[in-house]
């Protein structure tokens, strides 16, 4: 299948193979007709939609019109032009973030609209939100077949590993770095007891491409490895043992947490993949992830 990737230079769209991936600079997907123009003349088959405006939590917490300005603009245009030529598959993503904020449960699938997300990151929370919205009702009016999947926190190759603006484990990596390069304390902001699941970007690559290939339904999909939920404090240990820091480590617990727990219920993907998927397992994920950033620190993005 004829398959173009947006934001193909990205964290996820760089781990894709085998399809046209198609960087910010060869689609501005904020300007629509340049878009559109670009999309009619390759004629792809199916849209995977990696492009966003994405961020850590205190770029979100400081920046929240233009999260949503911009993610609404992206999911709009990308998708209003996938319908009008005739595209046949598309997958969009959304994120665990945008979840409704003190459930008291993992989160399912069909739980997304049920409460306001955390107030840290509502601006991009309510844009994403808006995908699922737009996918539905085109789905409905125009009988199409376009899904969305909703993957845990990912991380690996090409992150972003910007200290003000990445997201927690690529902005770990390079605050370990830099304490390692400067000899000096290693801080964190928060008290580290906030609980996340993790999950490798060559996995959700993977996993899109099987569900292009067997999942026929039009609502979205969780993509998590319940095995991967960690705290943060847990996860900073093994950033550093992995990295070889030998510094001490502090916790700013003046910093916001953001929300404590978020964890998922993949049965959905389990059930649609057979429970036949090899996760990587976390600290394998972490060590090539250490490993590229620290052998590529010049051309990363810091």
């Amino acid at each position: 299948m004829n398959l173009v990737v947006t934001g193909g230079n990205g964290l996820v769209g760089s781990a894709f193979e085998d399809y046209i991936k198609l960087s910010s600079k060869e689609l501005d997907l904020l300007n629509y007709d340049s878009s559109f123009s670009s999309l009619e003349k390759i004629a792809p088959e199916g849209i995977i939609h990696c492009a966003a405006k994405v961020g850590g939590l205190y770029h979100n917490i400081e920046k929240p019109a233009t999260f949503f300005d911009k993610n609404i603009q992206l999911n709009y245009n990308v998708i209003n032009i996938a319908k009008k030529i005739g595209v046949q598959k598309f997958v969009g993503f959304l994120s665990t973030c945008i979840f409704p904020d003190n459930l008291g449960r993992a989160f399912t699938e069909d739980d997304l609209h049920l409460g306001p997300p955390h107030n840290s990151n509502y601006g991009y929370a309510y844009s994403k939100r808006m995908l699922d919205i737009q996918v539905r009702a085109y789905n409905e009016q125009y009988n199409l077949n376009y899904f969305n999947v909703i993957p845990t926190n990912i991380y690996g190759k090409n992150d972003n590993f910007n200290l003000e603006n990445g997201h927690v484990i690529p902005a770990l990596i390079h605050k370990t770095f830099l304490a390692m390069q400067n000899k000096e304390d290693l801080v964190i902001m928060g008290s580290g007891k906030a609980v996340r699941e993790f999950i490798f970007s060559e996995d959700v690559a993977k996993l899109c491409k099987k569900l292009i290939e067997s999942y026929d339904g039009k609502g979205p999909v969780i993509l998590s490895d319940s095995k991967s939920q960690i705290s943060i404090a847990d996860l900073v240990s093994l950033i550093v043992e992995l990295s070889g820091f030998k510094g001490k480590v502090i916790f700013d617990s003046s910093k916001s947490d953001g929300q404590l727990i978020k964890s998922t219920d993949n049965s959905k993907l389990l059930d649609i993949t057979n429970n036949n998927f090899s996760f990587t397992p976390l600290e394998k994920g972490l060590k090539i992830t250490i490993d590229w950033f620290f052998k590529n620190y010049d051309r990363a993005r810091i």
